[in-house]
């Protein structure tokens, strides 16, 4: 009598006969496979739903968050009129860059997460998704950049700010941050200038993959562009803003505690207006307002720099 004999392996299961009979009974043989994975039907396709479930709810929910975000951005300073100053159209139109980043970048990136890395609208449509993603960053970041620019003036050079930062300069400037990111982003991208040749075949022969894929020159021109000279210029005129913020911030304090020294001396003299009854009416402030000058003088340099004292107390014909 033949038997059917069943002989296993740690991943697959091989079947010998020999010459003996059959057992009196067979029972399937059931293993799991050496690489962990578990056989279809026993409980990972849940787990697979929600995870999906989960990482679609995520970025819907950011993408949703960025849009009414910036959008609430854009509504606030358009119904408001006092809101509607030369800085805050910057700010606008960053809100209206960081949209369109959500909009045209963001969610084709979501169907490839979702999708485990497919890509399912074609060639030319990837084309286009990497010059948009390219296109609104850059943008983006070159928005940031002109506010740093605009702040720099308002603070540091208050002075002149009306002078520099006219309506037309604004206008100049943002034409600048809307059409320069084109040269880093379709141009290249559209004419093959942004990857080598292997890619560009690879891409051919894979239409279902969109993967972003950069040569060196590429690399080092549009990383300048988007990120370093921005970001240098940013760091600069910050750093520009904090010293002259910190220098404001010690001569206020200086002259504080000039004009507690000064309260103080009054008193000490029967002055008991101090600073705000000197210009009064009185006989006894009228008697001393004579040696205010000279006491001025006196206490001040002691606390600022007399060139700062003298212009605060006594105009600048006195510096």
């Amino acid at each position: 009598m033949d038997k059917l004999m069943w002989m296993t392996t740690p991943a697959t299961s091989t079947t010998v006969t020999s010459e003996e009979g059959p057992p009196d009974t067979w029972q399937p043989n059931v293993t799991a496979a050496s690489d962990g994975r578990q056989p279809e039907g026993s409980g990972g396709g849940w787990q697979l739903v929600l995870a999906i479930a989960l990482k679609s709810s995520a970025m819907g929910f950011i993408i949703v968050a960025a849009l009414f975000g910036n959008l609430l951005v854009i509504v606030s300073v358009m119904r408001h009129r006092k809101l509607r100053v030369l800085t805050n159209y910057f700010v606008v139109s960053l809100a209206l860059a960081d949209m369109l980043v959500a909009l045209c970048a963001m969610c084709f990136n979501a169907s490839v997460e979702l999708t485990a890395g497919t890509w399912l609208f074609g060639y030319f449509m990837c084309d286009v998704w990497n010059s948009l993603d390219v296109y609104f960053s850059t943008a983006s970041i070159l928005h940031l950049c002109c506010i740093s620019v605009d702040r720099y003036y308002a603070i540091v050079r208050p002075l002149d700010y009306p002078r520099i930062m006219t309506p037309a300069r604004l206008a100049a400037m943002l034409a600048v941050v809307w059409c320069s990111p084109a040269l880093v982003s379709f141009v290249p991208i559209f004419l093959g200038w942004y990857t080598t040749d292997e890619h560009l075949e690879f891409r051919r022969r894979h239409p279902d993959r969109c993967a972003f894929t950069v040569n060196k020159a590429y690399a080092v021109v549009s990383s300048s562009v988007s990120f370093w000279v921005p970001g240098v210029i940013m760091i600069f005129m910050y750093y520009r803003i904090y010293v002259e913020a910190d220098r404001q911030e010690r001569m206020l304090y200086r002259t504080k505690v000039a004009a507690a020294l000064l309260n103080k001396h009054l008193q000490i003299n029967g002055i008991g207006g101090g600073i705000s009854t000197l210009n009064g009416g009185g006989a006894h402030a009228r008697h001393h307002h004579v040696r205010l000058p000279r006491l001025l003088a006196a206490l001040l340099p002691l606390v600022s720099p007399p060139t700062c004292s003298s212009f605060i107390f006594f105009g600048p014909s006195s510096a």
